[in-house]
């Protein structure tokens, strides 16, 4: 998937996205209201948590897309596919979540869901890292095709 049309898409769902978060999540009857000076400070993270679900959404497709594509199944890639779209487009409604919020039970159900969800899938993603990083460590460095080699020592390599 082009680029170009990754950044659209994050950007095309970015923007609907922070508009419909007051009104999915409306501010609870009596919450303060933020001083004019905080305000900025409060936006954005606001603006960064949807652009982070356009990405998102964008890698769900573009990386689902080459998922679906390979040959072999693997679980671990598969829930480390999850876990990293789970990791972007949570941000938003975690964040909104937290505002709207008025009882220490809902402090709770956001903890569980989104926290513990994020550690979770984190520890996926560190895994399957760690897994593909090592997997190249028993084969030989590819040799240099390089024409700018210094001569050998031997002198078997170009002379001056």
């Amino acid at each position: 998937m082009p680029r170009t049309l990754l950044a659209l898409l994050t950007i095309g769902l970015a923007i609907p996205v922070f508009i419909l978060s007051r009104v999915l999540w409306p501010d609870p009857p009596g919450a303060p209201l933020p001083p004019a000076g905080l305000l900025p400070f409060l936006l954005v993270p606001a603006v960064f948590e949807a652009l982070a679900f356009g990405a998102g959404m964008a890698f769900l497709i573009a990386a689902g897309r080459a998922l679906t594509r390979r040959e072999r199944r693997d679980g671990l890639a598969i829930a480390a596919y999850a876990s990293a779209v789970w990791a972007l487009v949570s941000w938003w409604p975690h964040s909104n979540m937290h505002r709207a919020n008025t009882t220490l039970e809902g402090l709770v159900v956001i903890d569980w869901t989104f926290h513990l969800s994020l550690i979770l899938g984190s520890g996926i993603i560190g895994v399957y890292l760690y897994r593909v990083l090592n997997s190249g460590t028993n084969r030989q460095p590819a040799q240099s095709t390089r024409s700018d080699r210094l001569p050998d020592v031997q002198g078997s390599g170009p002379t001056a």
